[in-house]
């Protein structure tokens, strides 16, 4: 169980990761063009949302694989599912059905992870 917990958090972490370093990188009209969502928020909080991804990557994996408070990869996963829950919040009312659909997929990976790190699978 925890090679399969390890591999639901690197992909996850990739996931995550990969998106928020792409709302931090390109400027916020760039971002808007290409996900109609950003329209509804702020360049800051767009940025913010961003910074939130790439925090929760880095902390899905790094307190784990180094062993320093490692509390703190479950707690990265419930801030995932957090954020995915604002997500499926903002995707189902502009009736973004697709990417409900994967939010709701990385919630549940998400609760997964949490679920094992605080519990039984500890690092």
């Amino acid at each position: 169980m925890n090679v399969f917990l390890w591999t639901l958090q690197a992909l996850l972490a990739a996931g995550m990761l990969a998106a928020g370093a792409g709302k931090l990188a390109q400027p916020y009209e760039k971002t808007a063009e290409s996900m109609a969502w950003a329209k509804s928020f702020s360049a800051v909080q767009v940025k913010a949302i961003g910074a939130l991804e790439v925090l929760a990557a880095l902390g899905l994996i790094l307190p784990a694989a180094t062993g320093i408070a490692t509390l703190l990869t479950p707690l990265a996963a419930v801030g995932v599912a957090l954020i995915m829950m604002g997500a499926v919040v903002v995707h189902a009312r502009r009736g973004e059905w697709p990417n409900v659909g994967i939010n709701v997929v990385l919630l549940a990976i998400a609760l997964v992870i949490a679920w094992g790190r605080f519990g039984p699978y500890t690092s």
